[in-house]
């Protein structure tokens, strides 16, 4: 989850490093996760109650009323994906027409999704074709499949990666250029201006010294800047393809999965689907690696960050120090000038 594509682990890792969980942890809750495919659900109303811990069927009694439930990942993480599979099927058992939106499959390839899913074509061009992560077979196969045989929608949401990295190349500007039928890969509209979601962005690429500033003024790069542009065409991406979803289908409900980053706190594409149809009710399950499994507890700050929080067992680290961190950010931040953006 990198910060252009989040596919790599990179804003995770930054988090784990640079953030540092509030006091107040809930009451330890008994037993812990014994390996990496265990999780644990606690239901904490973005912090409006305290921690409980909850089944995925009692998780679903209370999720099956939200139109649209976001359901934070670390990509990869298998107990994140058991907890998915089992949210969604819990969630369906009980609300019936619930769609399924995923960040890992982009705009392009819907019709492929489609045909795919009305069983026009194989799975082998579902992967290719549709340009499957290929992680796809483990981590997202039982939730297509689980739809398929249901007869709901997949949505494909998310913008191309080769938007995504244009635009952090030459901003925002870079849209307006897109062939007209092209234009429709990436949102019409995209949520740049400040708030709180600009600044975690903004902290978590600048960190707390002069990486991603310029050395005389302090102030942040327009690269940095470009960036954000990007990662807004993602959320803005994603929050519109279930909004049109919603309106061209109504009385379905969507679950919809992206990296953690991209609806934490309900911010990202939660906050901007929110935008779009303020009536909406949302929901995000958010995941939290635990330093030590065998204590299930939620802090204070954690459980601000969704309506369920996940808590899973640490992978291994990605990076064992901040500056072998910073150079695998700055390697994927960087844009070769002479690349040419063209689709």
């Amino acid at each position: 989850m990198c910060l252009f594509t989040l596919r790599f682990s990179v804003v995770a890792a930054l988090a784990g490093l640079l953030s540092a969980c509030a006091a107040a942890p809930s009451q330890p809750a008994p037993g812990g996760l014994p390996d990496l495919a265990s999780y644990a659900l606690f239901r904490t109303d973005g912090g409006a109650r305290p921690a409980q811990r909850v089944s995925a069927a009692q998780a679903a009694e209370v999720l099956k009323d939200y139109d649209v439930v976001f359901l934070g990942e670390l990509h990869r993480h298998p107990g994140n994906h058991a907890a998915q599979m089992a949210l969604y099927r819990e969630i369906q058992t009980r609300a019936g027409a619930v769609d399924l939106s995923l960040e890992q499959f982009e705009r392009d390839v819907q019709k492929v999704v489609d045909d795919y899913m009305a069983g026009r074509i194989g799975e082998d061009a579902l992967k290719t074709d549709g340009r499957a992560w290929d992680n796809y077979p483990v981590s997202y196969r039982p939730l297509v499949e689980y739809a398929k045989d249901h007869k709901l929608a997949v949505i494909a949401a998310e913008a191309p990666g080769m938007v995504i990295r244009c635009v952090g190349q030459e901003g925002p500007a870079f849209l307006a250029r897109m062939k007209p039928e092209q234009r429709s890969w990436a949102a019409a509209e995209l949520h740049l201006t400040d708030g709180a979601y600009k600044d975690k962005y903004l902290g978590f690429a600048t960190g707390d010294g002069a990486h991603g500033k310029d050395p005389k003024t302090g102030a942040v790069t327009e690269a940095v800047m470009r960036s954000f542009a990007a990662q807004v065409t993602r959320d803005d991406t994603m929050a519109e393809s279930i909004f049109n979803h919603l309106r061209a289908h109504p009385g379905h409900k969507v679950v919809h999965l992206n990296g953690a980053f991209h609806s934490e706190s309900f911010l990202g594409t939660a906050e901007r689907l929110k935008m779009r149809d303020p009536k909406l009710k949302i929901a995000v399950v958010n995941p939290i690696e635990l330093d030590d499994p065998t204590k299930l507890t939620v802090s204070a700050k954690d459980a601000t960050t969704g309506t369920f929080v996940l808590l899973l067992r640490a992978q291994p680290k990605a990076y064992i120090s901040e500056a072998e961190m910073r150079a695998a950010i700055t390697k994927q931040m960087s844009f070769r000038k002479d690349a040419k953006c063209e689709l």
